[in-house]
């Protein structure tokens, strides 16, 4: 059983063995993953693991992003008080809690009803309180509160996710991982104009696919 002295050394070690090395000096980033316990938010098996660099399971085969891609991706970002953010793929909640602690209101929608329901719990026991989560399948859109300052899918895909550019407000930023196994990239698009977008590759990674999103055609011989 992991004791509060533990824990506090293995989020330290986290922070500055794993994420700060990564390339992550913001401070406001390093200081908000220390203050938001991840333990609370992985299956109580996964515990002792909690701040350790893998792909803790969560159930219904699917994962977190390890914490230096999480860090990574809030420090791309750049979340302000004012913004409001979509996130596909609720999961365990946790990257939830990171986003509504930047922003002004976080929209989180998740396909299967089991980890809604327990990424709710966290939550509320977490009293984070500028979350709305909702039960579907975003994988194409999910238009019902767009325009949007942010947009953060947590599953990859294989094709850019152009519904989902066009529901960024103008200076608007989107997080995805793009590719196929094993050879993926975290990608941030920018909205810079009506019809415009920065594409901008920041570090190459492997997730699970976004349940039913997109796929390319491939040909058949």
């Amino acid at each position: 059983m992991m004791t509060a002295t533990n824990l506090e050394k293995a989020r330290f070690n986290m922070v500055e063995q794993q994420i700060r090395p990564w390339e992550v000096n913001d401070q406001t980033i390093l200081d908000l993953i220390k203050r938001v316990p991840r333990e609370d938010f992985v299956p109580p098996a996964w515990r002792h693991l909690a701040m350790a660099d893998t792909n803790i399971p969560i159930g219904e085969g699917q994962v977190m992003m390890t914490p230096v891609v999480e860090a990574r991706m809030l420090q791309a970002l750049q979340v302000r008080p004012e913004e409001t953010v979509l996130e596909v793929g609720t999961g365990s909640g946790y990257v939830t809690a990171l986003l509504a602690a930047l922003a002004r209101h976080v929209y989180s929608v998740e396909l299967r009803p089991t980890l809604l329901e327990a990424a709710r719990a966290r939550l509320a026991d977490g009293d984070v309180l500028n979350v709305t989560l909702e039960e579907g399948d975003a994988a194409r859109e999910w238009p019902r509160h767009a325009p949007y300052d942010v947009i953060v899918l947590t599953g990859s895909l294989s094709l850019p996710p152009e519904a989902y550019k066009a529901s960024l407000r103008v200076g608007g930023r989107l997080f995805a991982i793009l590719g196929e196994a094993p050879v993926m990239e975290a990608t941030l698009f920018t909205r810079t104009g009506d019809s415009d977008w920065r594409v901008e590759g920041l570090f190459e990674t492997c997730l699970p696919p976004l349940d039913n999103a997109p796929q390319p055609d491939h040909f058949v011989f």
